[in-house]
């Protein structure tokens, strides 16, 4: 993996380090939604929420699996859309929308998705292997939080982020997550309800942040559908804690 040291600080350097790391970004979604159609999933998991929400049966949620992949399909999204020149304001928001995706996706993940597959005796190497790039991911997110856009070498460490989140999705979409389809195939919607509740947990005392930086993030259009989902997921909470 490069380091920022080796990245020049010339802007004029900087767009082809980025439009470089945006044509990654660009092989590992097309190849993501080969397998994964994009919109027709997350309309699926629209209506799989929604119908949680009047059901409030947790056999109505998403698998787990599927909810991972639509945390890949939001961060590669975000990715995609990240330019060397774009102003301050844009820069900080699509940035703040990518860290919080990557720290509630690696969160939950650590919590929920990672202690099943362990139980069904998954090989831990694989999984240690998460739990470093999440560190990893960690690590970068805490400097870009510490820096400013105007920072020379503010695009070169997205990038970096960029790039190991890249790699932590292929190990998933080609590892663990058609692993999981196998081993936990009885257990996925199950553990899927138990991510959404966890979500929503997380997620609250920052559901301003998730809105705006949204909003700023994404066309009206897919902002619209992620507020919607926001919703729908938040109506199955409320209506399942009053029911506890």
């Amino acid at each position: 993996m490069s380091t920022i040291e080796q990245n020049s600080t010339n802007p004029a350097d900087l767009e082809p380090q980025v439009s470089a790391t945006r044509e990654d970004v660009d092989r590992t979604l097309e190849a993501v939604e080969d397998r994964f159609s994009v919109r027709r999933k997350i309309g699926a998991a629209s209506a799989a929420i929604s119908a949680a929400a009047s059901r409030a049966s947790k056999w109505a949620s998403p698998e787990i699996t599927t909810m991972i992949r639509l945390d890949h399909t939001h961060v590669l999204a975000a990715f995609r859309r990240y330019r060397s020149y774009l102003s301050s304001a844009r820069k900080r928001a699509l940035v703040a929308n990518a860290c919080l995706g990557l720290e509630l996706h690696a969160q939950l993940e650590e919590e929920i998705f990672y202690p099943a597959l362990f139980v069904k005796g998954s090989v831990a190497e694989d999984l240690d292997r998460g739990f470093e790039e999440h560190d990893q991911m960690r690590s970068l997110i805490q400097r870009l939080r510490q820096m400013s856009p105007e920072d020379a070498h503010y695009d070169g460490v997205f990038c970096e982020l960029i790039r190991t989140a890249l790699h932590h999705i292929a190990d998933e979409e080609t590892k663990l997550l058609p692993l999981a389809e196998v081993r936990l195939k009885d257990q996925l919607r199950e553990l899927g309800w138990e991510m959404a509740a966890r979500r929503l947990e997380l997620l609250k005392p920052r559901m301003g942040e998730a809105a705006t930086t949204t909003v700023i993030t994404f066309p009206v259009l897919t902002g619209a559908v992620a507020a919607g989902l926001c919703m729908a997921a938040w109506l199955l909470f409320r209506g399942t804690t009053r029911r506890a």
